[in-house]
């Protein structure tokens, strides 16, 4: 062999080994994404579990007591089956599957997912039909180091946060008092039928409307579909500012946020791909969010949620946070971390079967 494709297969082994130290860095000494996701995942599960005992506190301190029956661990978010702000009809055992505070968990492994990083804006459209999954977006966007910017309404169907006594807004209170969340919402609906209660009993919609013009902000009114959609979006943006909104997150079947489209329940549970666009009288703020290029987070088919992502249905007790297959699986390696070993794979061999062409064996 000449001293020529020595040193070429010399320089060969160097830069292969070169790579060696540079993959050894990328994947060890720098944490992969994986654990940093895990990491918040769990965060947010704490943040949810301390949420639920500051709520479960405060509703007991009201005196409103929590049915053992329907509310078997006792988390105080599961509400009554009719009351005057009773919407629509409901599945108890979803509600109490959202209490699992693995949701917040989720969450958070849908937001990274949808890109959403420390300093982005995520909109959510909030029905009071799901208080826990309320309570998971708030947990996991603070995890996240992000800002929720919340429009949330406060009619729900059955076992939601329908006890009249204790509304979402109560529980707002609640968790503004533990200072667990920083800020309330940029706008509050009666919600139901068309965003005004048209489905509630009218003493309901009554109690709620003194509730919200009691609160001060902003007050959608509007039973037109897109002028409605259209608040809501302009307020978005107003609040966002200059910076993008990454992600909507839609809690429950919210009129407004669902449209009027029936294809709106082919929408898959969790990061919805392929958002179908009905014409724009029909369309939902989902829609609109998915038509200006934003993720759309869906959070309604419960059984859906837990069958795709791999949550316990109506688990008693409550997992602890952060306990079970779930987060274990979250902690496996990232696609970025599977790419970023097959390019190394691939780099090497090809730099070493360039070594071997230049010094055959005899």
């Amino acid at each position: 062999m000449s001293a020529t494709s020595a040193g070429r297969t010399g320089a060969a082994i160097i830069a292969a080994a070169a790579l060696s130290l540079v993959y050894l860095f990328v994947t060890v000494a720098v944490p992969p994404a994986a654990t940093r996701v895990r990491a918040e995942m769990v965060e947010a599960a704490r943040l949810m579990a301390a949420a639920e005992s500051a709520i479960k506190s405060c509703r007991e301190s009201r005196n409103v007591p929590i049915d053992p029956i329907a509310d078997p661990n006792g988390t105080g978010l599961i509400g009554v089956e009719q009351s005057v702000i009773t919407t629509s009809t409901g599945r108890l055992e979803a509600k109490r599957t959202t209490t699992n505070a693995a949701f917040a968990g989720l969450l958070v492994s849908l937001l990274d997912e949808a890109g959403v990083r420390r300093g982005d804006v995520v909109a959510v459209g909030a029905s009071s039909s799901f208080p826990a999954l309320i309570v998971a977006t708030l947990a996991a966007v603070k995890a996240l180091g992000a800002e929720a910017l919340v429009i949330s309404s406060l009619g729900a169907s059955e076992w939601g946060a329908n006890v009249p006594s204790f509304t979402w807004m109560d529980m707002e209170d609640c968790l503004r008092a533990k200072g667990l969340f920083p800020c309330g919402p940029i706008a509050r609906a009666v919600g139901g039928d068309e965003d005004v209660g048209r489905d509630m009993a009218p003493e309901g919609r009554a109690l709620l409307t003194a509730r919200i013009r009691a609160a001060g902000g902003p007050f959608l009114e509007e039973p037109g579909l897109e002028r409605n959609v259209g608040e809501r979006m302009a307020l978005y943006r107003e609040r966002a500012g200059r910076r993008p909104i990454k992600a909507f997150i839609n809690v429950g079947g919210s009129w407004a946020n669902m449209g009027t489209d029936p294809d709106v329940l082919k929408l898959e549970p969790g990061l919805a791909r392929g958002v179908l666009l009905p014409p724009p009288a029909r369309r939902g703020v989902i829609q609109a969010m998915a038509v200006a290029g934003v993720a759309v987070i869906h959070l309604l088919n419960v059984r859906g949620l837990c069958e795709r992502y791999g949550l316990p249905w109506d688990p008693r007790p409550l997992p602890e946070p952060g306990e079970g297959p779930f987060y274990r699986r979250a902690g496996r390696a990232s696609g970025t971390v599977v790419l970023i070993t097959a390019a190394y794979l691939v780099l090497v061999g090809a730099l070493l079967a360039a070594g071997r062409r230049r010094f055959p064996s005899a």
